[in-house]
């Protein structure tokens, strides 16, 4: 379950009109300083990414899952699954048995994937696969929407 505070700016990007992705960060930095604070690990920096996104949809950001040929079919099947449980009024409350299995085998990971070093070299793989213009683009629209 997403901390208050991480729940709060996502709403708040929310009302400013940043996009999902944007909103999705917020559950991702909290994973993070989970990870950094040794209250789980992740087996990688993608992981740590994965289940942020993860908690996001389920809390409700309409972060649309990948699409076919991007990731693994039970990566997306996943997604899917999180989407609808974000939108379902009916939240199915996780049971404690599979809960604490899950935060067992979180415990035995690793707490490198939280790394400065890690998640550099994670963001610079990923914009490896983007072209050269899809780059281009982001820099400039940071540039144009820098604080």
């Amino acid at each position: 379950m997403p901390e208050k505070e991480t729940l709060e700016r996502a709403h708040e990007d929310t009302l400013e009109g940043k996009s999902p992705s944007t909103q999705a960060g917020e559950f991702v930095k909290e994973e993070m300083e989970h990870i950094r604070e040794g209250k789980h690990g992740a087996a990688s920096t993608k992981q740590a990414i994965a289940i942020g996104l993860s908690k996001a949809r389920r809390a409700g950001v309409p972060l649309p899952p990948p699409k076919k040929g991007k990731s693994s079919e039970a990566t997306r099947e996943k997604a899917e699954r999180d989407v609808s449980r974000g939108r379902s009024s009916t939240k199915k409350k996780t049971s404690a048995k599979r809960s604490r299995a899950i935060s067992g085998v979180l415990k035995r990971e690793g707490h490198r994937a939280a790394s400065h070093s890690a998640l550099s070299k994670q963001s610079r793989q990923s914009a490896r696969t983007r072209g050269s213009a899809a780059r281009k683009a982001a820099a400039k629209k940071a540039v144009r929407t820098k604080g």
